[in-house]
């Protein structure tokens, strides 16, 4: 009797550890840059290219499987992207040369792939490095250095954009434009949007005299970063309203009244006043890169909590310090940095970077899978953009045939062709089925008005099933509800 309680109660506290939230940001970086992450493969064949999107394929369904539902897919690295650009050159680490295309569109690619399997894609770019003169001299004619010059300074054999420069905000935008445009992109991630660390020296001397207009230089410098986010928050959102900008800060903002930052920060170290952004409202998310333990995380992830103006804080954890050339922390380093995340209301959690996720590393990858992303979950609402949920879809019906359930719908009313809702398929066996609860999410992001639903499992062949509406802010309409028999 004594072990059957123990069990019981053991169960019960293993229900409530594992207890999954229905909205909340699940987010891995793949890097390109160095070829980090991807692309493994050079696309110099049909055969080969064929091999660079099935490692890119491979990443996404790994992803997917742990029920990760953002990609962060770095499409400008220092100089060079991973798209059709007008503006800058494909990156080398495709092909093997500058410029040339490897046969497709990878962002292209990555976006539709993402998006087919329910999950969100941001581009990432880096803002204001360029490389150093190797990788600056290997992009010619098309590097930003050589086109506009005036916007660019060389520091310590490096290249970086001239934050103090106003046409260095118009660059980047251009660039998020291009993007924004020309795909059907979920988020514009801004990296790098900073100065160099700890470099007083940065050559901007001509511009403080011209633009400093009676401010300390540090002041000046801040507020140049500041315009720069601004110009592209306000830029995105002329063009779509819906698509985030977020930004990936340094992971401590300043010193708390819990804890010192010890000289690293945001606000002193590279002028990012990112509290001034969330304050302002010219941020959707931050990112910050929290690849830090214990006290040096813990105080400074309430803080960006505390400030965050109701926008999206999704701490970037370092699970690359599971390796042990990295500094080989144990799993339960992370572990505890994710039960904090959530036991404070976090808007969820990203990790730098998913090789570390798909070699899992230290178990962090199966421990994801099998005990925090159990259940599907939804992207959290910007009610700061927009709070109005679309109509329900209405007269949900489901046949069965030979194992499968195909479901339709009446679609949902509303009229605005640019945020046209997508649907969210719920299951359970108990009528109502109900919503609130992700463990009965079946499929999300799904543009059509029918879907086919194969469970793998007997006992996932419910009896009941449920259909919602969702636009890209987040806003989720009331579920039709559809008793479909046994």
């Amino acid at each position: 009797m004594h072990k059957f309680f123990l069990l019981f109660f053991l169960s019960l506290f293993s229900m409530v550890m594992t207890a999954q939230p229905k909205y909340e940001v699940r987010a891995a970086w793949i890097t390109t840059a160095y070829a980090l992450d991807w692309p493994k493969t050079r696309a110099t064949s049909t055969a080969q290219t064929k091999k660079q999107q099935e490692e890119l394929l491979q990443i996404l369904d790994k992803l997917q499987e742990a029920n990760f539902n953002t990609v962060l897919f770095q499409a400008r690295t220092r100089g060079d992207v991973f798209y059709k650009s007008a503006i800058e050159s494909y990156s080398a680490l495709l092909t093997g040369k500058v410029g040339k295309t490897p046969g497709y569109d990878p962002l292209k690619f990555v976006v539709e792939e993402c998006h087919k399997r329910g999950m969100e894609c941001h581009a990432w770019i880096v803002g204001i490095p360029l490389g150093n003169n190797k990788q600056v001299a290997s992009l010619g004619a098309r590097s930003v250095t050589k086109k506009s010059s005036g916007i660019c300074v060389r520091q310590r054999g490096n290249w970086y954009l001239n934050p103090g420069n106003p046409k260095t905000k118009e660059y980047l935008m251009e660039l998020a434009n291009e993007i924004v445009d020309n795909y059907d992109i979920d988020g514009i991630h801004l990296d790098y949007l900073r100065y160099p660390e700890n470099m007083q020296g940065f050559a901007d001397a001509k511009e403080f005299k011209q633009y400093g207009k009676g401010k300390s230089i540090t002041q000046w410098r801040r507020d140049n970063i500041t315009e720069i986010v601004r110009h592209i928050y306000k830029g995105v959102k002329a063009k779509k309203p819906w698509v985030k900008v977020s930004t990936s800060p340094v992971g401590k903002f300043r010193d708390t009244t819990r804890y010192p930052s010890k000289n690293w920060n945001a606000y002193h170290t590279v002028h990012q006043d990112v509290q001034q952004w969330l304050s302002e409202g010219i941020q959707d998310q931050i990112y910050p890169m929290m690849y830090f333990r214990e006290n040096d995380f813990f105080p400074f992830a309430l803080d960006w909590q505390e400030q965050s103006n109701g926008r999206h804080i999704i701490p970037g954890l370092g699970i690359y310090f599971l390796h042990p050339n990295d500094g080989n922390w144990s799993i339960d380093d992370i572990e505890r940095q994710l039960r904090f995340i959530r036991k404070h209301q976090l808007a969820g959690k990203a990790h730098y970077r998913v090789e570390f996720l798909i070699n899992n590393t230290q178990g962090i990858y199966d421990k994801l899978a099998s005990h925090y992303y159990t259940t599907p979950a939804l992207q959290p609402p910007m009610p700061w953009l927009d709070n109005v949920a679309p109509t329900p879809p209405t007269s949900l019906t489901a046949i069965r045939q030979e194992g499968y359930v195909t479901l339709s719908w009446q679609a949902a009313t509303d009229n605005d062709v640019s945020n046209t809702p997508y649907y969210i398929i719920y299951g359970s066996d108990s009528f109502p089925v109900d919503t609130d609860s992700p463990i009965n999410i079946i499929a999300q992001r799904i543009k059509e008005t029918n879907y086919t639903y194969a469970p793998l499992l007997p006992w996932k062949n419910y009896a009941y099933y449920a259909v919602s509406a969702v636009d890209r802010f987040g806003n989720e309409s009331e579920a039709t509800q559809c008793i479909c028999g046994n």
